[in-house]
């Protein structure tokens, strides 16, 4: 972004650089912004008062040393006057003689934001036409030759008019290419509909909220661009908006599995706008906070039962144990052993529901699927018949990824042993575990045996459902998919042509690389604050955080491992991230500034010249591409 903000700066100052008149422009603070060669050239001007954030005043003292406003008494009082002026700015138009014998006209007209653009024409030759007119037009009327002198007033008012025209011209479109920059970097697409489908705006983010379609889709119609089963999804919905509603869905997109939440707005001419983003993650989490109640609402009403059912186990064990130890015939003792056995049964099956119910917490961190997956097979190998045959295709990337693997692994041998019961004595299993487009993690569980009977397809995840007889708990399947929908993911049972298969899928998240050091957040907006200490997170860093600028110095001085600043222009209190970055000169630490201030502003004019500059909203990928290699983790 800095690189394209360095290149357009470049351009437009060649451009300038080549009219004939001299430009300035200076903000509301008096500080020069920006001007042209010219300026230097016609004024006679050093070096320091053409740089950007010279001071008017300095320049008018110069140029009335020089006589360019003609003798002055008290050139102070001359400055003075002059700052007054240009603090109450009007549009004015002014010609004047300069000492040099140069008649120069001056255009002013002030800005939208504050300050002014003014430009200078030399009218040396228009002038010396004049006289010579008047010289040698004696006999013309004085009427005819003051028609010829307000007719050339007019075409320089004219002139000064269409150069205002023209600067307005260009602040629109600044403004324009802001906003159309604004909605690029937001993550979701954004666009607009004809009353006959055809995009007439796109932010040119398809393809990255629907993988694998278009992004310059302007004049296409939306089955065109969005693909034929999605249209499907999404045409009874547009229909709605046409008819002035304003609906909110959500579809899955297949075969991504990514789940994209769509608003339409009807325009009011028979159009709609678009609004469409993934929401994949948000999903995981919904799903996982709601499995989370789930088992914190299981837990409540099963905890008491468990309890009590847990006691009257152990006084049937108890007694049973006192019956075995009587003088009892083989049949008696038989049915003691009957008993107990059955008792420690109930005892195991309370166990599992406690493991259900109990405040399991997933415990993610950064897991090698590959190491993972081969201690599977190294695992599960010794508890199939030599007439089984396990099978492990592996085509995950080589990347580390946030898991439990503890749960997941525990949960995949129970699919395998699931598998190996429906085989019986012999048999194949095959575990293949793949990425769906760095959103899911995908492993099949896939046997040769049965099948799922449709009782077993539709019950087989209830608790307590087996068709195992007295040889099952039914909690097998019920704990693997609670694993699942801890995690945010899903289980889905299905039948293949050669048997039964298990589909486990899981939130794709790549684990952070390690990062000793940590970051300094300077943020006033606790909602900011928020976004940026995510954002932070997922690229690696730990993170402090501050309010004012005061607090993070404190911070700096009392924690020692700090090797990154990133903070706000604006903050609490008077002091800026201006005077965070003064007063954090010494200690050599990397500071990254960010601001939502205009590009004129001088606060934001001064940090470019001073540190890397964020302009909000920004990505993580914008952030990162500034982190010092230093810094970065």
């Amino acid at each position: 972004m800095d690189q394209i903000d360095a290149q357009a700066k470049a351009l437009t100052l060649a451009g300038l650089n080549l009219i004939a008149q001299a430009l300035s422009i200076y903000d509301n603070n008096l500080k020069l912004v920006v001007c042209n060669h010219r300026f230097k050239e016609m004024f006679d001007l050093p070096d320091r008062l053409v740089r950007p954030g010279a001071a008017f005043a300095d320049t008018v003292r110069h140029m009335a040393e020089k006589g360019d406003y003609g003798p002055a008494v008290d050139i102070e009082a001359l400055v003075r006057a002059r700052v007054a002026q240009a603090l109450d700015f009007k549009p004015h138009y002014v010609e004047r003689l300069r000492p040099n014998g140069q008649s120069i006209s001056v255009e002013g007209a002030p800005l939208p934001q504050g300050g002014w653009v003014t430009v200078y024409t030399d009218i040396t030759r228009a002038k010396r036409s004049e006289q010579l007119l008047r010289a040698r037009s004696e006999e013309l009327s004085d009427q005819v030759l003051t028609h010829a002198e307000d007719l050339a007033a007019s075409n320089r008012r004219l002139a000064a008019t269409i150069s205002a025209l023209e600067e307005a011209k260009r602040e629109l479109t600044e403004i324009e290419a802001r906003t159309r920059l604004t909605t690029e970097m937001m993550p979701a697409h954004i666009a607009h509909v004809d009353a006959d489908g055809h995009y007439t705006y796109t932010n040119r983010r398809l393809s990255s909220v629907m993988p694998g379609r278009p992004s310059d889709i302007i004049g296409m119609h939306v089955s065109d661009a969005l693909g034929k089963t999605a249209y499907a999804r999404v045409e009874p919905h547009l229909a709605k908006a046409y008819r002035g509603g304003s609906p909110v869905f959500e579809f899955t997109l297949n075969p991504s599995a990514r789940r994209i939440r769509v608003a339409f707005t009807p325009d009011g001419a028979g159009g709609a706008y678009i609004l469409s983003m993934d929401v994949t993650e948000e999903t995981q989490a919904r799903v996982a906070l709601q499995q989370s109640r789930r088992r914190a609402l299981a837990a409540q009403m099963t905890s008491g039962l468990a309890h009590d059912f847990s006691n009257l186990l152990t006084i049937i064990l108890g007694m049973q144990a006192k019956l075995k130890r009587m003088d009892l015939n083989s049949e008696a003792v038989s049915l003691v052993e009957a008993t107990q056995a059955a008792a420690r049964r109930g005892g195991r099956l309370l166990n599992r529901i406690a493991d259900m119910t109990s405040h399991r917490t997933l415990r993610p961190r950064a897991t090698d699927m590959h190491n993972l997956i081969g201690d599977l097979k190294l695992l599960a190998s010794p508890s199939l018949p030599r007439e089984v045959g396990l099978s492990v295709l592996d085509h995950m990337p080589d990347e580390r990824l946030l898991l439990d693997p503890g749960m997941l692994q525990d949960a995949l041998l129970n699919l395998i042993l699931n598998a190996r019961d429906a085989c019986g004595a012999a048999g194949q299993i095959t575990v293949s575990v793949h990425s769906i487009e760095r959103s899911w993690i995908e492993i099949t569980v896939a046997d040769t045996g049965p099948g799922f009977s449709p009782d077993a397809l539709d019950n087989a995840l209830n608790p307590f459902f087996t068709t195992k007889g007295g040889e099952g708990s039914g909690l097998g399947l019920p704990m693997v998919y609670d694993m699942a929908k801890l995690a945010g993911g899903d289980l889905i049972l299905s039948n293949t042509p050669t048997g039964a298969c298990v589909t486990l899928r899981l939130p794709y998240r790549a684990a952070p690389a390690e990062h000793s050091g940590l970051t300094l957040l300077v943020e006033d907006s606790e909602d900011l604050r928020a976004t940026f200490r995510d954002m932070l997170i997922g690229l690696g860093h730990r993170v402090i955080e501050a309010t004012t600028v005061d607090e993070a110095i404190a911070l700096a001085a009392d924690v020692g491992d700090i090797t990154l600043i990133l903070s706000d222009i604006v903050l609490q209190g008077d002091a800026t991230g201006l005077d965070l970055l003064d007063r954090m000169a010494d200690t050599g630490l990397p500071v990254i500034l960010m601001t939502s201030l205009p590009a004129d502003d001088p606060l934001y004019l001064n940090a470019q010249t001073r540190a890397p500059v964020l302009i909000k909203p920004f990505s993580a990928a914008q952030l990162a591409a500034l982190i010092p290699s230093e810094a970065a983790p």
